[in-house]
């Protein structure tokens, strides 16, 4: 059975006009060059997965862009609301055969399941009972498939007190549920702007890079990072269940970054 290939890509932020700036940098500068990166480093994807974020303001215009970005590179795509999005427009505009906003399929020996965080008009998350029962349901369906559960917020501790405001809330009712199907073997997120690679429960657990601004980790309040680069995580889903993965970043940190800023 072949290995999958995963670009993991994460808060986009972008903006409704194609000029605008946030934070003193254009983020959809950044996200197509991060695209572009990715797809220069490696032959081929089976699949992309957007965590979330991709809108900061949310207008039809934006999202209709970001469409046209992920279409082009002819690889199948699946995208997430985070905390910033407006998800009936995400689901109006990301509803073609390439790119969408499905919340489970089989690939391979494995079971996708991406999972809704969002408590519309706040910045923290919480996985409402209708989505943990659906990650019950789609782990109970399928217990031969190894599976990847993708969610915007994060589920563990960053060590970043600020940050951990804003991870979901009720983490644990997700740890229980998971601990009851050991074939799940990792969850992916966006949000914290940063890398974490560590293992719960036997379960890996991977944050990737922003497309856009880093936020400086184990740091009590909110510190943006103008050293390091925006990036993307590859993640490899081999048939006996393992993981490997690794990210890449662009070669240069962000020109004009406002890294006193009071937040975003």
């Amino acid at each position: 059975m072949t290995d999958l290939s995963i670009l993991h890509i994460t808060d986009c932020h972008i903006l409704p006009c194609i000029n605008d700036t946030f934070l003193g940098i254009n983020t959809e500068y950044y996200f197509r060059a991060v695209l572009e990166l990715a797809l220069e480093e490696n032959r081929h994807f089976d699949l992309i997965i957007v965590s979330g974020d991709l809108a900061q303001d949310p207008s039809h215009e934006s999202y209709q862009r970001i469409l046209k970005y992920l279409e082009a590179t002819q690889i199948p795509c699946v995208c997430l609301p985070g905390n910033h999005d407006d998800l009936q427009f995400m689901q109006q505009a990301f509803n073609t055969p390439l790119v969408n906003c499905q919340k489970q399929f089989l690939l391979g020996k494995w079971q996708c399941i991406l999972l809704n965080s969002q408590i519309e008009g706040e910045s923290g998350g919480r996985l409402s009972n209708q989505e943990l029962n659906f990650l019950d349901e789609c782990l109970s369906r399928h217990p031969d498939y190894h599976a990847l559960i993708a969610v915007h917020h994060h589920c563990l501790e960053t060590k970043s007190a600020w940050m951990d405001t804003m991870m979901i809330e009720n983490n644990l009712e997700l740890w229980t549920l998971i601990n009851k199907h050991p074939q799940v073997k990792a969850v992916i997120n966006g949000h914290i702007h940063q890398v974490i690679d560590v293992e719960h429960f036997g379960v890996r657990v991977l944050g990737s890079p922003s497309t856009c601004f880093q936020f400086k980790p184990n740091r009590p309040t909110f510190s943006l990072d103008d050293k390091v680069a925006p990036g993307y995580r590859q993640i490899t889903l081999c048939s006996d269940g393992n993981i490997q993965t690794f990210i890449s970043r662009l070669s240069e940190p962000l020109k004009g970054l406002q890294i006193d800023s009071l937040g975003y």
